[in-house]
């Protein structure tokens, strides 16, 4: 049906079934769930001269503590969203927040480098799990206008949890 200014109108479907009351709530813990995969890079950025003179790192190790994670996460993000594709997107998102916690909890009691660069890497494939399952499930529950205050809301959340440019890079 074409309205008289030219802009095409979808008539209403009375089979669509009515929106989730929910979804603004979901989509609230997935901007959060998000939001820490991102701000994991600059938390370990903050943390590092710590972590170097509590488990005695060298400086190629401290390198490897922020890289491992980012290659992982960004290098494995790809198979992730094949998996929510494949495997159902809530339930790839559970299984990358259950890894990326449980690597978390590894990281953070790490007495030693191989523990806490394994943690780290963990954490970067439960992330690569996690992000694109969250991204698939925002798309799918939005629509129209809402889609696209929804995807803003995402980006934006994903966006402020990056290391400023003025801030001091790792070692």
């Amino acid at each position: 049906m074409t309205h008289p200014a030219g802009h095409l109108h979808r008539a209403p479907n009375l089979d669509d079934p009515a929106p989730d009351p929910r979804r603004w709530t979901a989509l609230a813990l997935l901007c959060v769930a998000q939001f820490m995969l991102v701000l994991d890079v600059t938390v370990v950025n903050v943390a590092l001269p710590d972590m170097a003179a509590d488990l005695r790192l060298d400086r190629a190790t401290l390198t490897w503590v922020v890289t491992a994670y980012t290659l992982c996460f960004g290098g494995l993000m790809l198979l992730g969203g094949r998996l929510a594709d494949a495997l159902g997107a809530r339930r790839t998102l559970l299984a990358g927040l259950a890894l990326f916690t449980a690597a978390s909890l590894v990281a953070g009691l790490a007495e030693d480098a191989t523990t806490l660069l394994g943690g780290r890497i963990a954490q970067g494939v439960g992330a690569a799990l996690l992000s694109p399952a969250a991204l698939s499930i925002v798309t799918t529950t939005f629509h129209g206008a809402e889609r696209t205050r929804a995807l803003g809301a995402w980006a934006a959340i994903g966006g402020s949890g990056r290391r400023p440019a003025s801030w001091p890079a790792a070692p």
